[in-house]
């Protein structure tokens, strides 16, 4: 039986990590029967070593080993692929083709992402690893076939069992013995070893200098979460060994790369509830919200500059405040309008906001000489808009009991909004 060292340099293995070491004591202790082996892992974090290094050490290391990506093989043909088929199984079955459990007859074959296998094929499988039995597509001839079987998976197999995904006697068959593979944000001392490893590979490879890393982009990288795992870490240095002039990379290189802050933001419920049949908890009432939020704002911004300039008076405007207003303010298309012109508007109702007009004016003239002032009434809303604004108060009042307080905070606007709103869409009662 190889040692543990010498594993890891035939294969290319990096790392010291005790949790690898364990992963790959056991991938040794059990090669030399025929017992399943189910790996367990995130993506990227190297699974397909522990099938290769039980395959070398078992007595089938001179038979076909064989790797099924069974999450790449359309559903429709995947027993066909497996199992194979005779002619005239089904349409395009024009001659009789062997599958891989017949192929690798006396060997291993590597079922990597068996989660992903469909039900049906699922009961083909228990079938082979309880007796070694199968039947081609389209046969009623039963063959049998002696194959050590080695699955891997990044799915949660016991999610996957409660959701009805994948069959719970095959799990149990397959996962005779279990070979976790830690994740690299857990190798933290790994990290830095492997990065130098792929640098020295892609230097040669490319035939350009090696990358070399400072202090803080050692801790950079040692406190960055790496989702991608293993898989991540070399393609980032190989992007690296390609595009960067300068050899020595830094934390603020490396950001440039894979930024701490890259995580999308999770859409959390206020309140602390937890109920998954909120009123809010939709994606288009959430999305309703925001564009009542954002309208709320706009319209508390006009409010806000029609006193400003209501307070100062026309005179006292500057080009730019008058630009301002033009942007904040924007009417419909006019043609044949002046490009000086300048927007008037007032506010009656403190309550309401107005759209102004556009109050042309010739260029001899200056703004503080127009008395003329017409107002336009704003132009209603979306209706779907105004309903779904509503029924979210409504759900908000119902929800809290009447407490406007909880309410606004519920929609996240202000309570004096609140109660401009329900006066609007007389909800008082």
């Amino acid at each position: 039986m190889a040692d543990l060292q010498s594993i890891k340099t035939r294969f290319g293995i990096i790392g010291n990590f005790p949790a690898l070491n364990r992963a790959l004591e056991k991938s040794i202790q059990v090669a030399p029967t025929d017992i399943s082996v189910l790996v367990i892992g995130e993506s990227g974090v190297g699974k397909e070593f522990i099938p290769k290094i039980i395959h070398s050490e078992s007595r089938r290391k001179h038979q076909p080993y064989i790797v099924v990506n069974c999450g790449a093989i359309p559903e429709g043909t995947i027993d066909s692929e497996l199992f194979g088929h005779e002619k005239g199984a089904f349409t395009g079955a024009t001659s009789t083709r062997k599958g891989y459990f017949e192929v690798a007859d006396g060997g291993t074959i590597f079922l990597d992402e068996v989660g992903e296998l469909p039900l049906q094929t699922q009961v083909r499988l228990l079938r082979v690893l309880e007796s070694g039995e199968f039947m081609k597509v389209g046969s009623s001839q039963v063959q049998k076939t002696n194959v050590r079987i080695v699955a891997a998976t990044n799915v949660n197999m016991m999610k996957a069992i409660q959701d009805g995904r994948f069959r719970e006697d095959l799990y149990y068959r397959l996962n005779t013995v279990q070979i976790d593979m830690p994740a690299l944000r857990e190798r933290k001392g790994d990290i830095h070893l492997l990065f130098r490893k792929f640098a020295i590979d892609f230097a040669e490879k490319y035939r350009m200098p090696e990358l070399r890393l400072t202090e803080d982009a050692i801790a950079y990288l040692e406190n960055y979460a790496f989702p991608g795992n293993v898989r991540q870490l070399r393609n980032l240095v190989e992007q690296m060994t390609v595009v960067e002039q300068n050899r020595e990379i830094n934390s603020v290189k490396l950001a440039e790369y894979i930024p701490m802050n890259a995580n999308l933001p999770a859409v959390v419920q206020k309140g602390g509830g937890g109920n998954s049949s909120s009123d809010f908890g939709s994606e288009r009432e959430i999305m309703y919200k925001v564009l009542f939020d954002m309208r709320s704002d706009i319209n508390d911004l006009k409010s806000l500059t029609s006193e400003l300039i209501k307070s100062r008076g026309n005179s006292d405007l500057s080009s730019q405040e008058k630009n301002l207003i033009n942007r904040i303010y924007t009417p419909e298309p006019a043609q044949n309008v002046n490009p000086n012109s300048l927007l008037y508007f007032e506010n009656n109702n403190q309550n309401q906001v107005h759209h102004p007009t556009i109050i042309s004016e010739d260029e001899d003239h200056h703004y503080n000489d127009v008395e003329d002032i017409e107002i336009e009434e704003a132009r209603p809303e979306s209706l779907s808009l105004q309903n779904n604004e509503k029924d979210l108060i409504i759900k908000a009042l119902e929800k809290h009991k009447g407490r406007r307080n909880k309410a606004a905070d519920e929609l996240g606007i202000s309570q004096r909004t609140l109660y401009r709103k329900i006066k609007q869409y007389n909800l008082e009662e």
